[in-house]
């Protein structure tokens, strides 16, 4: 077969976050030479480093200033405001490109399938997240903030973000790019106290080592838990990883010392329970739960049972953080029980899709941290590069750049460039730096299109 690695190959990256970030970052420096389209439905790049991380969280979304370099190398290009289903097909991308990497991520809950779910007043925590971060989807969420308490449910670090961006104090919050919508809500909230239930055990829970220790440098918070769920002992197995002894370290903490009574805010952690039903008239007013007890099966994992005894906490707020999950895509496998495409070390499975790709959680389900897309979209280029090299190129004209943006322009004439993001990127950088924040985000659509334009 003739040797085709002397020219360019042409690749389309759908999603702009973490993943389709270090997808594209390892393309570029693939051999043979490669060119990276991105699109991505919203006109803003950077996924859930934009719309997902915590806003007084800056260090951990300083690394968007990796994701720019990436931007500003030959041979990239960002297309935004253009929805794979929509504007454009799958079929028209394998037309126009040697392989196609996926890179959408998990946009949307996990249910938790009980009564009440769907009440005035119980939100999923990925439209809260959304909301507080400005993202164009959820701006007009309007959560129940009428409320003393609120019920987080889940055991991980999202529990942990929603839960403290509820109490963070006035000017803790005000020095961040929380949406401006949401900052006057979150400062005007009456939510005083956040109960973080998990139906395991402190020693189940996910959170990371960074993300709990942090609680204790916030003004006016008292964080508690009952010592009978974290006794003295509990971090002396030595079988356990160091990092799951620091968090139980932490944790004993919380439950060892007497609470500060002035505290403005509290914050405290409910192990073994799990919700039954949220109850109320035509709004959250209460919520079950059972209590659970551990049982570990023949395979060595560690279930909670109920035991059928019930608490019922009074609140106006449920927040539901049990976890994200994968949508499908048109014409791409999908698999219903995990949320993710069947694949295999990232080349989509099934001989109807052999030039194309996953990355990120639409891969692997949604787990670990940010940088944890690095290797794993290595892993996937790795693949698509050595097949690259055994196939055909795609037919098309010499003038291939020019002519995809011409399509995609034609297609959607509010598409957004990398410039026209450069744009709205140092608008809100300038609205916010007057009061030391990083930047004041642009939420509503039309605003951004208006911006990104010449």
């Amino acid at each position: 077969m003739e040797n085709h690695t002397t020219r360019p190959h042409h690749v389309a990256v759908v999603g702009s976050g973490p993943s389709g970030f270090y997808a594209a970052a390892a393309l570029l420096d693939a051999e043979p030479d490669v060119r990276v389209d991105m699109f991505d439905r919203l006109a803003t790049p950077w996924g859930l480093v934009r719309a997902g991380v915590a806003p007084d969280h800056p260090k951990i979304k300083s690394v968007s200033s990796q994701y720019d370099k990436t931007a500003a190398r030959e041979g990239f290009r960002f297309f935004g405001h253009v929805c794979l289903g929509e504007d454009i097909t799958r079929d028209e991308l394998l037309e126009r490109y040697d392989a196609i990497i996926y890179a959408v991520g998990s946009q949307t809950e996990r249910r938790l399938g009980i009564p009440g779910e769907d009440l005035p007043g119980s939100i999923a925590s990925v439209d809260f997240v959304g909301w507080y971060n400005g993202h164009p989807d959820y701006v007009d969420l309007a959560p129940a903030l009428d409320t003393e308490r609120a019920v987080v449910i889940g055991a991980g670090n999202v529990a942990l973000d929603v839960a403290r961006m509820l109490l963070l104090p006035e000017a803790d919050l005000r020095a961040t790019d929380t949406a401006d919508h949401a900052l006057d809500a979150l400062v005007g909230s009456s939510v005083r106290e956040a109960v973080i239930c998990g139906r395991r055990g402190p020693r189940e829970a996910a959170f990371t080592t960074t993300e709990l220790r942090e609680l204790t440098d916030i003004d006016d918070l008292a964080v508690v838990a009952d010592p009978g769920q974290v006794p003295a002992d509990i971090a002396d197995d030595d079988t356990l990883p160091k990092a799951t002894r620091r968090n139980l370290e932490i944790l004993r903490g919380f439950a060892a010392h007497e609470p500060d009574p002035g505290a403005r805010h509290r914050m405290e952690f409910r192990f073994y329970r799990s919700p039954v039903e949220i109850r109320g008239d035509g709004r959250v007013e209460e919520i079950v739960l059972g209590v659970n007890r551990l049982e570990t099966g023949e395979d060595g994992r560690t279930r909670a049972v109920d035991t059928g005894e019930r608490e019922t906490v009074p609140t106006g707020l449920v927040l539901r953080a049990v976890g994200y999950r994968g949508l499908a895509l048109p014409g791409v496998p999908f698999d219903d029980d995990t949320g993710t495409v069947p694949h295999t070390e990232g080349r989509i499975d099934g001989d109807d899709h052999r030039r194309e790709y996953v990355v990120g959680w639409i891969k692997r389900g949604p787990s670990g941290i940010i940088g944890t897309n690095k290797k794993d979209a290595n892993e996937t280029v790795r693949h698509l590069v050595a097949d690259l090299a055994e196939r055909e190129p795609v037919d098309r004209p010499a003038d291939h750049g020019e002519s995809v943006e011409t399509w995609l322009r034609d297609r959607c004439p509010d598409l957004v460039d990398q410039a026209g993001w450069q744009a709205i990127d140092a608008h809100e950088r300038g609205r916010g730096e007057p009061d030391g924040r990083p930047r004041v985000k642009v939420v509503d659509r039309e605003e951004l299109l208006k911006l990104s334009r010449p």
